[in-house]
Parts: structure tokens; C-alpha cells; sequence
């Protein structure tokens, strides 16, 4: 992927409904090189759908944020199959570092956040917990221009 693939995934990412001739006009290259590393992008998976970003997306669960979890020895896939059982969570991390899991929340509110985290922290290997609240959202889905 070159510079010019950046550019146009970011258009995308923008704008993923622009036609062809604005994709072109924006990045400064013809359309026929536009269709040409859109058709190259889709092939080789780079480019896997379009998709579109709605108002409700964002306030369905006004009260969002990420937690943190340090597993206590090798309970790892135990825990996920439990945190799959919840509604609220939306997206389930493994990763590497201090933490094992990074959990994407979301519920409608404050109270409802304490109940969840506090049913997660009873979980047999949950160790130690850190939760980080969204306060606002100034990108989604798009890239910065």
C-alpha cells in the first residue's frame, strides 16, 4: 500500500459514498487509477465493505467506555465464554501488556455501568480491573482530514 492508497482509503473513511470523480479530485489522481486501486483494494482484502456511521450509533448507550482486565493464570478462554453472556459489553480484546482483555462497554447508565463492572469483577480469574469512561466522541469511523 502506497501513499496514494492512504489517501484514498482516508477519502473513503471521510466519505464512502463519493463518487469516483471526487475520489480523484480530492486526492489528485484520474479516475480510471481511483477504480483501478479501489477494484486492487477490494481484491486483496485490504478493503472489506463500506459502511455508514448513524447519530443512533453513538447514543444508544450514552454511557460508554473501556476496561481493563488482568487474568489471574490461564482462565483466559473460561472468561471470555462468560463475558460473552453480557449485553453490554459490545467488543471483547485480547491483548498484550499489563492487560489481558480490553472490554468495549456501553449502558445506559451510571448505575447500570456499576452493576455490570461489578458482576465482571466477581468472575472466578478476574484479578484486577480499570475502567475508563468515554466523556465525548470527536471521531468515529472516519478519518481526521
Amino acid at each position: 500500500m502506497d501513499k496514494t492508497d492512504r489517501k484514498l482509503i482516508a477519502a473513503l473513511r471521510q466519505n464512502a459514498r463519493a463518487s469516483i470523480s471526487e475520489l480523484a479530485l480530492s486526492i489528485g489522481a484520474s479516475r480510471a487509477t481511483i477504480r483501478t486501486r479501489m477494484e486492487k483494494l477490494e481484491r486483496t482484502g485490504e478493503i472489506l465493505g463500506y459502511t455508514i456511521s448513524l447519530k443512533g450509533d453513538m447514543s444508544d448507550r450514552p454511557v460508554r467506555g473501556v476496561t481493563l482486565i488482568e487474568i489471574e493464570g490461564k482462565g483466559n478462554e473460561r472468561i471470555i465464554a462468560r463475558l460473552r453472556g453480557f449485553s453490554e459489553i459490545q467488543a471483547i480484546h485480547t491483548t498484550n501488556g499489563q492487560w489481558d482483555l480490553i472490554l468495549e462497554l456501553g449502558t445506559d447508565t451510571l448505575a447500570d455501568l456499576d452493576a455490570v463492572l461489578q458482576q465482571i469483577r466477581l468472575i472466578e480469574g478476574v484479578n484486577t480491573s480499570e475502567t475508563n469512561l468515554y466523556l465525548a466522541t470527536h471521531r468515529s469511523n472516519k478519518s481526521a482530514p
